[in-house]
């Protein structure tokens, strides 16, 4: 009725041969053949990989993408990454895949050539993903659960974070947005805890006006019309990505240093 079919998962090759935007049942996910699954969507020479850099694994999942204006937005802001929105709740499959073919539609594409949508639960993530599957995860205004006695279930508790770390590779990263300070001090110390690097920490992200750079979920742009803040970090999780930072942060106080704007001389990378 909505457009909507499940198909077997064949392996990320799928997604170049996508013909309707699909939502996957979790099972079909989970059982996909092991060789195929470990394939990884490349992209060929000359063809735009949009604006992130993903390195040769293009695989990015948004964990519970509500009625996916987010996810749509980056598939066709970043043709050469593969999306894969997860999802429990049918009605939000089905806004999220009339969403994303009328974006397409939009520029001129009757196909939805790099985004999936799965129906799963993202308790389960490790069975859906092989071990450095992704190369990013976006966490977009999860349920804060307030209560404490249901920290648990909040997608930045550090049980979850150990989930995140065996299907994220070694440029695997975490990006993380909030209206609730409460889950967000909570997930600063849930990073933190678990020894993560974090950057572009915002208390108020759009405090200067909406960021063109970054894409507004549903959720983010009623609140932002709100006046509401915004929180937002990044987390690095993958080998390579760490030791990238710390070349980064080296390299931004040895600027520091040379200027006379540090007292300290740079650190090492290797500390």
């Amino acid at each position: 009725m909505f457009g909507i079919r499940r198909v077997p998962f064949a392996g990320i090759r799928f997604f170049r041969a996508l013909r309707l935007l699909s939502v996957l049942h979790f099972d079909y996910w989970r059982d996909r053949n092991e060789t195929e699954r470990k394939k990884k969507y490349t992209a060929e020479p000359g063809e735009p990989a949009g604006s992130c850099d993903f390195g040769p694994a293009r695989v990015a999942g948004q964990l519970g993408m509500g009625k996916g204006q987010f996810i749509s937005q980056m598939s066709i802001r970043n043709p050469a990454i593969n999306f894969i929105g997860i999802d429990i709740y049918d009605e939000l499959l089905r806004r999220a895949s009339e969403k994303a073919r009328a974006v397409w539609r939009g520029q001129g594409h009757d196909e939805v050539p790099n985004l999936a949508l799965v129906r799963g639960n993202v308790e389960y993530l490790e069975q859906m993903f092989a071990p450095g599957e992704l190369t990013r995860i976006y966490l977009n205004f999860s349920d804060p659960w307030p209560k404490k006695k249901h920290a648990k279930r909040r997608l930045t508790h550090p049980r979850y974070l150990l989930k995140y770390r065996d299907v994220l590779n070694e440029d695997g990263e975490i990006h993380f947005k909030t209206d609730s300070l409460t889950l967000f001090e909570f997930s600063l110390n849930s990073f933190s805890d678990a020894g993560l690097q974090m950057r572009n920490i915002s208390l108020d992200l759009h405090r200067d006006g909406p960021r063109e750079d970054l894409v507004m979920t549903e959720y983010e742009a009623k609140f932002h019309g709100q006046g509401k803040p915004i929180y937002r970090l990044e987390a690095v999780v993958g080998v390579r990505a760490i030791e990238e930072n710390r070349q980064r942060i080296a390299r931004e106080w040895d600027e520091q240093f040379r200027r006379g704007g540090a007292k300290e001389p740079p650190p090492s990378s290797a500390e």
